[in-house]
């Protein structure tokens, strides 16, 4: 019994530590990469402005190529939501949309997570016109994770995690656009 006893202060006070850790750790999260694609600005905006080409090139699209997925509204334009619902909890459930387009230059969009778990991201791509035919290629992600959630910060790497798979779509999408 006061093994069971000690055993269970302990579990407490780690339950504790980590509840008051929570408070002083990061809530925010960002990441970005880059690639420069050997085609003219305007060819690779149209390419990306289009939601439902990264089922093409986004890694988190490919895990599950058959997720349910709902379209409202005119792809390519401000307000097109794309919805997912997959069995994958890689995948999960969620959607988003198109918040802004600055021509040729950047598209802003909204992530609203719903399963495995709720959370709501900013994403977006920026083009840059390095020559007539290079354009570089930014994707970026924003987040927010509310303590205590944001206690798994401590144990992922966002970084590493989300920016591997921004890497490979990027590498991917650099793929498709050059063929």
């Amino acid at each position: 019994m006061r093994i069971l006893k000690k055993l269970l202060l302990f579990v407490l006070a780690i339950a504790v530590i980590l509840m008051v850790a929570g408070l002083f750790v990061k809530k925010d999260y960002a990441m970005e990469r880059e690639i420069i694609i050997n085609k003219s600005e305007a060819e690779v905006f149209k390419y990306i402005r289009m939601v439902k080409n990264q089922d093409n090139f986004s890694v988190w699209n490919k895990k599950d190529p058959n997720a349910k997925k709902e379209y409202k509204g005119t792809d390519g334009e401000v307000g097109f939501v794309y919805s997912w619902d997959s069995d994958n909890n890689e995948v999960g459930k969620g959607e988003q949309e198109i918040m802004k387009i600055t021509e040729n230059e950047r598209i802003d969009l909204k992530l609203r997570f719903k399963e495995p778990f709720e959370a709501e991201d900013d994403a977006y791509f920026t083009t840059d016109d390095l020559t007539p035919n290079q354009t570089k290629v930014k994707w970026g992600f924003k987040g927010h994770l509310d303590y205590p959630m944001n206690l798994f910060l401590l144990t992922v790497d966002m970084e590493k995690e989300l920016g591997g798979d921004l890497e490979t779509g990027l590498k991917d999408l650099k793929k498709i656009l050059e063929q």
